[in-house]
């Protein structure tokens, strides 16, 4: 899936994969999130949003979902494991 890179809010890159309809967003602080079920128009509207962090936040967040996946980041490294994962998920 491409990402686009966008600094907005905690937003840091956003995709989408329109045959799979699922929306990966990562956040500044490496955490990479999909949802599913994202129909085009909403990506089209996040994607062309002046506040995309607004718009996820108000139409993505709160109304999907989200799935924590582990995938490389926008910048091509894989975001910090931390160690308390393992113990508590």
């Amino acid at each position: 899936m491409d990402m686009l890179k966008t600094s907005s809010g905690k937003l840091r890159a956003i995709g989408y994969d329109a045959r799979s309809r699922t929306l990966r967003v990562e956040l500044d602080d490496g955490t990479v999130l999909e949802y599913a079920n994202i129909s085009e128009s909403i990506w089209r509207n996040l994607k062309s949003s002046g506040v995309q962090w607004s718009y996820y936040r108000d139409n993505i967040e709160e109304e999907f979902t989200a799935r924590r996946v582990s995938a490389q980041s926008s910048s091509g490294s894989l975001p910090d494991k931390n160690p308390l994962d393992d113990l508590f998920g």
